[in-house]
């Protein structure tokens, strides 16, 4: 299992995240489920843009470079939306939404992965 922590804040993002890297995971992303619970996260990897098409709940996002720079960070973003493309993204952390504003990430912090 593997968590995900804001080095700047000090605060716990997610205490259980799932990755998804092969094609089939990250076309599906969150796709048919009715929520993520409160603690889990799901990061698409590679991915640069994502959209909210046929999801049933609104979810927090972080886009994160390379280096785990937070490049951009958007709350509360509802089902049938989509995000700009984000160039220097290498990867996105979805979350329940709710969750940026409650661990207080911002733009420009430095999120690890830690294994537990």
């Amino acid at each position: 299992m593997r968590r995900l922590v804001n080095e700047t804040r000090g605060t716990v993002v997610a205490l259980d995240v799932e990755q998804a890297r092969g094609i089939t995971a990250r076309l599906k992303g969150l796709l048919g489920r009715s929520s993520l619970e409160e603690g889990h996260a799901l990061v698409i990897e590679p991915c640069t843009s994502i959209h909210t098409f046929f999801m049933k709940f609104a979810i927090d996002v972080l886009f994160l470079d390379g280096g785990g720079l937070v490049v951009r960070a958007l709350g509360d973003l509802r089902p049938f939306r989509a995000t700009r493309v984000y160039p220097s993204a290498a990867l996105v952390v979805e979350l329940p939404a709710g969750a940026v504003s409650r661990t207080s990430t911002r733009e420009g912090d430095r999120l690890v992965f830690e294994d537990v």
